[in-house]
């Protein structure tokens, strides 16, 4: 019986040995699909090193339109038609509603009746004046009664000017019974329908249109920021251009240069005592309607050179909705994400403002064919710093 028990369990032994060896073949041992197995995947790094690159001031910003008109309800009653089409752009006076007329048209008759009274009064207050001039100067009639007939006249003349008014007024209203847009731009959507009853008296909104080319792009720096600005301008570190102007580039939402370059147009000299910030407003043609009203782009300012600033290619980065960030690669090889602050471009290069440090090496090429934890065989690259003299 023993001896039974023993061959048993010799046999569960020996298949115990056999399943070990098939799983260590398989690749259930220590090598298994950790990050670092399998062959490393070849990469091209770049090392970072300081460098003379363009010192570049980064302000965040909002797009507004260059001018924006509330179009409001200048005439009571019901809207008819909608005379445009919404997000399109139209001229200057191009109609955009109509209100019905029959009731102003009314008022106009009304106002055309009261002035033809008034005048007809007048025409009989002058023919009673002219007639007693003649008695006065016999002594037919009193003085008093010759005064009286000319102020009945000045009376009948202040109602012909009363009632010439009241018909202009009327006429207005009914100009205004075909609602027009004041300035050239975008118009946007309706906000009310056929049949809705509108008020001069109430002001009521019904569309809004928008000049979008050019705009404006508004930031609000520290004042800080600003003293520092306006400094290096004066002592010439911060380049004017031919109109004495300061340049200004912006950054898309999708981190891309805008292809125009703007121009600052205003800044303010008061501090916002509850931000400590000032106002700069920056101005750009825009052909192309690729900046919008509402829209949030960062502002690049070139403030001169900095002697010892890294920079990295810009295919070496990858921009996220939150932020822009690197491959970079250690002494062991293994690659790893590092998140960065971008400070604008300068020849096909992005200047990194914070979240590399000198001797560390990024990932250029391949960085898509890795994830952060593997093994990578890192080649080396001709680094090509950042120059100041260009910009986009």
């Amino acid at each position: 019986m023993r001896l039974q028990r023993w061959r048993h369990a010799v046999e569960w032994l020996g298949v115990g040995v056999v399943v070990a060896a098939t799983l260590t073949g398989c690749g259930g041992g220590d090598g298994g699909d950790g990050p670092g197995a399998g062959p490393a995947v070849a990469v091209t790094v770049e090392e970072v090193h300081p460098a003379p690159v363009p010192n570049l001031v980064e302000l965040p910003g909002r797009v507004e339109a260059i001018r924006s008109v509330q179009v409001r309800a200048r005439a009571d009653g019901i809207v008819e038609r909608q005379l445009f089409v919404e997000g399109t752009d139209i001229a200057a006076d191009a109609p955009l509603f109509q209100i019905d007329r029959r009731d102003l048209s009314a008022q106009l008759q009304q106002a055309k009746a009261a002035l033809a009274a008034a005048q007809a009064a007048r025409g009989h207050a002058a023919s009673m004046r002219a007639r007693l001039a003649s008695l006065v100067q016999r002594k037919a009639v009193s003085v008093q009664e010759f005064e009286a007939a000319e102020s009945a006249l000045r009376q009948a003349d202040a109602a012909v000017l009363e009632s010439r008014a009241a018909l202009d007024r009327a006429q207005l209203q009914l100009d205004h019974a075909i609602v027009r847009s004041p300035i050239a731009g975008r118009v946007g959507r309706a906000l009310v329908s056929e049949g809705a009853l509108v008020s001069a008296g109430g002001a009521t909104l019904l569309t809004q249109v928008d000049q979008l080319d050019p705009v404006f792009v508004v930031f609000h720096p520290s004042n800080a920021v600003m003293s520092n600005l306006e400094r290096a301008i004066a002592d010439g570190r911060i380049k004017l251009d031919d109109s004495r102007r300061l340049s200004v580039t912006v950054l898309l939402d999708d981190g891309q240069p805008y292809a125009r370059q703007g121009y600052v147009e205003f800044s303010e000299k008061a501090v916002d005592p509850a931000t400590g910030s000032r106002t700069l407003r920056a101005r750009f043609d825009n052909p192309q309607r690729q900046l919008l009203p509402g829209q949030f782009v960062r502002g690049i300012i070139a403030a001169g050179t900095l002697r010892e600033g890294f920079s990295v290619p810009e295919r070496a980065v990858t921009i996220g909705d939150d932020e822009a960030s690197v491959m970079t690669v250690d002494r062991e090889g293994i690659a790893m994400r590092r998140p960065v602050t971008l400070a604008g471009q300068a020849e096909g290069r992005w200047v990194v403002q914070s979240g590399l440090a000198a001797g560390e090496r990024v990932v250029i090429d391949g960085w898509h064919k890795i994830q952060p934890g593997q093994r990578v065989d890192a080649q080396p690259a001709q680094a090509k710093p950042a120059q100041a003299k260009k910009l986009p």
